[in-house]
């Protein structure tokens, strides 16, 4: 007896569920636009970082071109992810 093939959303929220099972990362990248301060404050209001850890995770991000600045659910940390684009600031899950 075959499975039945699942739909394409099916899909999608099978694919959603197995990467909540998993640890994700949000990294956030360099970049020659957005200030010191910009990419601090953001750290601090969307990954709900203190002041030095939202400075150390900038300090890094400038000079070795990103940082893994919050782990977690993908579920979790794809909000965060939307925010830090939505602030001009390049970011990414992995």
């Amino acid at each position: 007896m075959s499975s039945p093939i699942p739909s394409i959303e099916e899909s999608e929220v099978l694919l959603e569920e197995e990467l909540d099972l998993e640890e994700s990362t949000l990294i956030v990248f360099n970049d020659d636009v957005n200030t010191f301060d910009h990419v601090t404050n953001v750290l601090i209001k969307v990954c709900e970082h203190s002041v030095e850890q939202a400075e150390q995770c900038t300090l890094i991000i400038h000079y070795k071109g990103k940082c893994a600045v919050k782990k977690g659910s993908f579920k979790e940390l794809k909000p965060r992810c939307e925010a830090i684009l939505d602030a001009g600031i390049q970011a990414t899950i992995a």
